[in-house]
């Protein structure tokens, strides 16, 4: 007995992944498009977790606050981008649908803030201070700037 189910036509493969890019985003890409990219970074953690550590320049917004606080903190027409814990947690997909019913164009950095810092991508404290941690050798190459996928 075969335990994979058949794969989908090409087309129905095709329309399903370009979808899945549209809505998605990784640690990798969103460290690039901050060097230059129109996008805001919201973390939708609470307020603990935003001390212990969050991505330099993004924004502090939790989810239950995005309502009434987004139009005051977010351009409009900007393209958000929404993170959480990790991959184990449903967060940045709440927040990136209450930002889908603010007409905001939004998108979901999957893997959340664990691999953003698993990746060794920068990472500030609450006093401000940045720092690095050594790449987990399991989520990105060490000896590469990329995986370049």
């Amino acid at each position: 007995m075969n335990a994979l189910p058949p794969a989908v036509s090409s087309e129905d493969a095709v329309r399903h992944f370009a979808a899945r890019l549209s809505f998605e985003t990784d640690a990798s890409d969103v460290a690039d498009d901050l060097d230059g990219g129109d996008i805001i970074v919201v973390d939708a953690r609470s307020a603990e977790s935003w001390e212990q550590g969050h991505i330099p320049g993004a924004v502090h917004l939790p989810t239950p606050e995005i309502a009434g606080r987004a139009a005051a903190l977010v351009p409009e027409g900007a393209t958000v981008v929404v993170y959480c814990w990790g991959p184990g947690c449903n967060g940045a997909t709440r927040a990136a649908l209450e930002f889908a019913r603010l007409g905001h164009p939004v998108k979901e950095m999957i893997g959340g803030f664990e691999y953003w810092a698993r990746e060794g991508h920068p990472v500030e404290t609450a006093p401000g201070t940045v720092t690095r941690r050594t790449p987990d050798p399991l989520t990105v190459p060490i000896r590469a700037v990329s995986c370049a996928c």
